[in-house]
């Protein structure tokens, strides 16, 4: 069911990094956004996979990790992911990519849940040495990158406290904490004569 893969759908950090993730199972969920949403249908996004420990260390040291978690500065070595999909757009096809990289990263989170895998989407990345590391060509800008692998750390939802508080953080059992907004508080309600 669809509601299920999307609350299991959460930002892992830490993998099991010995559990291979094979690039038929990369090509598979890029097959996925084949038959996604894009702006005027033009089809604008390239994709790098990785599943070799060489060009995944070459990733891993380009991205930054968790930005409210202040004292942690990534996965450790073995909690590291097994696999990478740098989401890249093409500028000879157009120069906005819109929500486009968006839909297609969470397509592909969606079909790695469902393959027992999950993954964390990140867009803190060091672009310029990134794009150095693997000799990606100028016409390609990098996007985003989906970390992807077999989830080593427990992920729950919470309610946003009182305070409002929506920064995620870990507890003394290194459980890993996500605030989440009420749906009252999502839906905006802009009819003539009635409170919003």
């Amino acid at each position: 069911m669809l509601a299920d893969l999307v609350k299991k759908n959460r930002s892992y950090r830490r993998f099991h990094e010995d559990v291979t993730v094979e690039e038929t199972t990369l090509r598979e969920l890029v097959a996925l956004t084949r038959h996604c949403a894009s702006a005027a249908n033009l089809q604008p996004l390239k994709y790098i996979l990785s599943c070799d420990r060489e060009t995944n260390a070459l990733i891993f040291e380009n991205l930054a990790w968790a930005g409210y978690l202040k004292d942690w500065s990534g996965p450790e070595q073995g909690q590291r992911p097994s696999a990478y999909i740098v989401v890249l757009g093409d500028t000879r096809v157009t120069k906005s990519f819109g929500c486009d990289h968006g839909i297609a990263c969470q397509t592909m989170l969606l079909g790695a849940v469902e393959r027992g895998l999950g993954g964390c989407m990140l867009g803190a990345v060091k672009r310029k040495a990134l794009r150095e590391a693997l000799d990606i060509p100028a016409h390609l800008e990098i996007l985003l990158v989906l970390a992807l692998g077999k989830p080593r750390e427990t992920v729950v939802i919470d309610d946003v406290g009182p305070g409002g508080d929506i920064k995620y953080w870990r507890d003394a059992h290194d459980v890993h904490h996500v605030p989440k907004r009420s749906l009252d508080e999502l839906i905006v309600r802009c009819f003539p004569g009635t409170p919003s």
